[in-house]
């Protein structure tokens, strides 16, 4: 059974990849150094509470994943879709609305 202990660093990392992001910007979002992001991802390095909370939340991480981890994810394509949405400026928002609704009109009628 999967632990937290053994997902977190490859939640996180998929996580920031999802949004586009490199170690060395998220490390500049959170204060911290890159090299400590790596190790978080990559060497099963723990973070701090405080650093936790700021990663789940700059990374739109569900915690369910983390504190979780042996419940079944949800569709995975649907969670890095939440991600980018909280990335979006309202401009992008209306943009993705639109589509959204077009492609739900689209769909033929069952």
């Amino acid at each position: 059974m999967p632990t937290a202990r053994d997902t977190f660093g490859v939640t996180m990392k998929s996580a920031r990849s999802a949004l586009g992001m490199t170690q060395e910007q998220l490390a500049e979002r959170l204060d911290v150094s890159a090299r400590y992001i790596m190790l978080i991802e990559n060497s099963h390095k723990k973070p701090s509470y405080d650093l936790l909370f700021r990663i789940i939340r700059e990374l739109s991480i569900q915690s369910d994943l983390i504190f979780y981890p042996e419940k079944p994810s949800k569709d995975s394509q649907v969670e890095d879709l939440i991600r980018m949405l909280y990335n979006c400026d309202e401009r992008s928002m209306k943009v993705i609305r639109a589509t959204v609704k077009a492609a739900l009109e689209s769909q033929p009628k069952e």
